[in-house]
């Protein structure tokens, strides 16, 4: 597994993980099976786990916590952990969630991170969505307190715009910004990416392979059982999966040219975008982590790159990616 550097002291695989099906969203989970799965990343050389409070309710940061505690320490320094707050969801209402920045709040839930965790500091710590309500300079100086404090090391922010990007940067510089980005969510390339790159801020895109529909394995809305996200989900409608069908065609020869799957070359692009870019694909399979972390090693050439930039131009993403609740929070 090749490295890269997010920040000049932040290194990890260049291919992540993201534990968030772990806990829920995804349909039914076993935490059995989940902690085997995490032991395969070491065997992968996968160093980066992606997690967050809010993910099962604090459940799999402390599924991650149980699979820390049962390595020696080398293996155990070898992981670069990155967990949110910003998201708060009552414990008796399973879909309300208010957007939360208050200082007294961020430093709660750092505090209670870190003993789900099991670690004495936080490698990346991220807001998880940014609020409306708090200046993001008053949440900024929180989180650079607690870089003082000596309970995080590195500052990310998800999903907001290229001003909020400048304007948390000018008080305290940031490691990373989360988005959603991959081969139909590109919404951040005319703004926020030049940004990104300008400002020498990492970029960690989750669902990369578009929630499953890039790895080519899901084609019909029956697929989803109930309690998996997909199901009701605007983009995973039988009409847009028809629809949406069109960019698989278009990446299949690709596929066969590299002798790879769609997944991989979906990967594959994302990582030539970028040198500070980190993708972390999600799965509760071995065999689909194995090939996400494959993906590392296939260059594509430059004209194949420049092919699948310029295929949102002719192919237009049907339905949105949350509902439109979910999207008030989304690039703020």
């Amino acid at each position: 597994m090749h490295t890269r550097h997010l920040s000049q002291t932040l290194t990890v695989s260049s291919i992540g993980y993201g534990a968030m099906g772990l806990s829920e969203f995804y349909g039914q989970t076993d935490d059995t099976a989940s902690l085997q799965l995490l032991h395969t990343l070491i065997d992968l050389n996968i160093t980066f786990i992606d997690t967050a409070d809010m993910y099962g309710r604090g459940h799999n940061e402390r599924l991650i916590g149980h699979f820390l505690a049962g390595l020696d320490n080398t293996t155990r320094e070898q992981f670069k952990i990155a967990t949110k707050c910003g998201i708060d969801r009552p414990a008796d209402q399973a879909y309300a969630r208010t957007i939360n920045n208050q200082p007294d709040y961020i430093t709660r839930c750092c505090n209670e991170s870190l003993k789900r965790l099991g670690v004495e500091r936080i490698d990346l710590f991220y807001l998880h969505r940014v609020s409306q309500v708090t200046p993001i300079e008053e949440s900024m100086e929180c989180l650079s307190r607690l870089v003082k404090a000596g309970k995080i090391n590195h500052i990310g922010l998800c999903e907001v715009s290229a001003s909020t990007l400048r304007r948390a940067h000018a008080i305290h510089p940031l490691t990373a910004l989360q988005t959603e980005y991959s081969l139909w969510t590109r919404d951040i390339e005319a703004e926020i990416l030049p940004v990104v790159k300008e400002l020498g801020i990492g970029l960690v895109p989750y669902s990369p392979l578009g929630r499953g529909f890039l790895t080519g394995k899901y084609r019909h809305n029956s697929d989803f059982v109930e309690g998996d996200f997909r199901k009701n989900n605007a983009r995973f409608s039988q009409s847009s999966l028809d629809h949406n069908a069109q960019l698989l065609d278009a990446v299949h020869p690709l596929a066969e040219k590299y002798s790879c799957t769609p997944g991989q070359i979906a990967l594959a692009w994302l990582l030539a975008q970028y040198d500070k870019l980190i993708p972390i694909p999600g799965t509760k399979q071995t065999r689909y982590l194995a090939e996400n972390a494959q993906a590392a090693d296939i260059v594509l050439e430059q004209a194949d790159i420049a092919l699948l930039n310029a295929i949102h131009q002719h192919i237009e993403i049907k339905g949105e990616r949350y509902s439109q609740e979910g999207m008030k929070s989304i690039n703020a």
